[in-house]
């Protein structure tokens, strides 16, 4: 199958690129506006791919992913929170598949009824979010929670390393929502909270705790419906030098007051200048994901699944979905033709060979409390419990 990756050359797209380039089922695109910026990168990964200079937005973007015979658009160039569909679109109308790492609430949540007639019609598949969230979480909530009887709470942090890339484009998605009202699944009913605002603390198996503040992902609209949650859905970023989460909380702050219209437009300014905090973090990042209900015996349980990313490996995971989704569509796998969201789409055992393959470790912990207090160092291995 010949996969065109957006965006190829950029933070993520290059991370796909790199892990698809030696799957012999995939002829690999490297594609964006930027032909040398692709070419350079398809020229490093030898003769398992090529480079196409490509404008998504040019009118005859979907006669060109037709002439080069396109079997699979994997969409890498956000933010994704102001696109429209144009690029899932045109996929569909050139015939082919189409997967993005969106993490926008309504872009990923309106997806599948805004896009289910044409990849219907042509008889292809749409995947939208195939990235830590919903596609990565939705696996760990469905590994927790196997054979319960009911979900209570789910509570999800994230926590980069402060020396991991950004990029200009993921700081720009965060901002364009810190100090926002955003709809949280909270007590049994629907209320609001401020992006970015009011930092909590937050413990991790093998990183120190932290203070993250909410944020607005499709896991928030997605998961109390989907897992039928009665009390809570609550997903968190936290930063690792707590200084610089206090900085997100005050532009939330500025913002709410009506005093900083449009955060996003710090994006680059705050990209340059957060190197300057690298010293005060370290290249371990992690993730958390916790859940609350009744087990498959009726009684009141909790359970949590740890990722620790080492190195500065955790930039890999958001990729890790739409790489398993690719090599899963060129492989001829069963995935019903329509528009989706990742969610459910994949099972947390996938995840294992590329969790292993940068030296994350994962744990599972039962019960009320586990060892988030305690700093662990990070050993060589991964598990899925």
């Amino acid at each position: 199958m010949k996969v065109l990756v957006l965006g190829g050359y950029g933070n993520f797209g290059a991370r796909i690129c790199r892990a698809l380039a030696a799957d012999a089922a995939i002829d690999l695109v490297v594609a964006g506006r930027d032909g040398a910026r692709a070419r350079h990168l398809a020229d490093a990964l030898g003769d398992s791919a090529s480079s196409l200079a490509i404008d998504c937005a040019a009118p005859d973007f979907v006669q060109a992913l037709a002439a080069h015979g396109i079997g699979l658009v994997i969409h890498t160039a956000g933010p994704f929170q102001a696109q429209s569909y144009a690029v899932a679109e045109a996929a569909a109308r050139a015939g082919a598949h189409y997967i993005d790492l969106a993490d926008g609430r309504r872009f990923v949540c309106d997806f599948p009824s805004a896009l289910q007639h044409e990849f219907q019609q042509a008889g292809r598949v749409g995947i939208s979010g195939a990235s830590t969230v919903p596609a990565l979480s939705s696996a760990v909530v469905e590994h927790l929670s196997a054979g319960w009887q009911r979900l209570h709470a789910i509570d999800i942090c994230i926590a980069p390393a402060q020396t991991a890339p950004r990029g200009k484009a993921t700081l720009a998605a965060v901002l364009s929502y810190c100090g926002k009202p955003i709809d949280v699944w909270q007590d049994g009913g629907w209320t609001q909270g401020l992006g970015w605002a009011a930092p909590e603390r937050v413990t991790f198996q093998r990183l120190k705790p932290r203070v993250g503040a909410l944020c607005d992902i499709p896991d928030l609209e997605l998961f109390p419906v989907r897992y039928d949650v009665r009390d809570r859905v609550m997903f968190r970023a936290a930063l690792e030098v707590t200084a610089t989460q206090h900085v997100f909380a005050a532009l939330a702050a500025l913002r709410a007051k009506g005093l900083l219209k449009r955060p996003e437009r710090l994006a680059g300014l705050l990209d340059r200048v957060s190197v300057l905090a690298d010293p005060l973090g370290t290249r371990l990042g992690g993730m958390v994901v916790r859940i609350e209900g009744l087990s498959a015996g009726g009684r009141t349980a909790q359970r949590a699944w740890h990722i620790a990313a080492d190195h500065d490996h955790g930039p890999e995971i958001p990729c890790m979905a739409a790489i398993l989704l690719a090599r899963q569509l060129a492989s001829g796998a069963d995935i019903p033709s329509g528009a989706h969201t990742a969610a459910g789409l994949l099972q947390l055992e996938a995840f294992a060979p590329e969790f292993a393959r940068w030296g994350m470790v994962t744990d599972v912990v039962d019960g009320a409390v586990d060892a988030g207090d305690v700093h662990l160092p990070v050993d060589t291995g991964s598990r899925v419990s």
